[in-house]
């Protein structure tokens, strides 16, 4: 069974709707190290939450892992990796921040416990949770 993260990103760097355009893309850059411990534990065929930080705070689509971390092209002569990315589909609606901590079923959720961090695992509970907001479903 896959693992499953959620990735931050900045829509104004790099928007769902780039990593669609492009199809795939190198998720690189990622200095925090608890953010490249998980980098470094996924797998091909990951699951992936893209959430887009900033102004709109929402997870908005899905991707998966499809090259398992290599070096950071980015970041030569360091120990920093990237993973590659391959778009999947937006969610029906975004769910956004203010839904997550509103819902109890997120109290554990890393989104919620350690905001700041840009990469971190997704329980099934909350994958699944995730997924039922996203589809318009508040009640699962």
């Amino acid at each position: 069974m896959p693992n499953r993260w959620l990735l931050k990103t900045e829509p104004t760097t790099y928007s769902f709707d780039d990593l669609t355009r492009d199809g795939r893309t190198i998720w690189d850059g990622v200095r925090n190290a608890l953010a490249q411990q998980h980098l470094r534990a996924m797998r091909k065929g990951d699951e992936v939450l893209v959430y887009h930080s900033g102004r709109d705070k929402a997870v908005i689509g899905l991707a998966r892992v499809t090259r398992a971390p290599f070096p950071d092209p980015g970041a030569s002569g360091s120990s920093m990796v990237a993973v590659e990315l391959a778009a999947g589909r937006r969610l029906e609606q975004p769910v956004p921040l203010a839904a997550i901590k509103a819902d109890p079923a997120f109290e554990g959720f890393a989104l919620v416990r350690i905001s700041r961090l840009s990469v971190m695992p997704v329980s099934a509970a909350e994958w699944t949770r995730v997924l039922a907001l996203g589809a318009g479903c508040p009640d699962g």
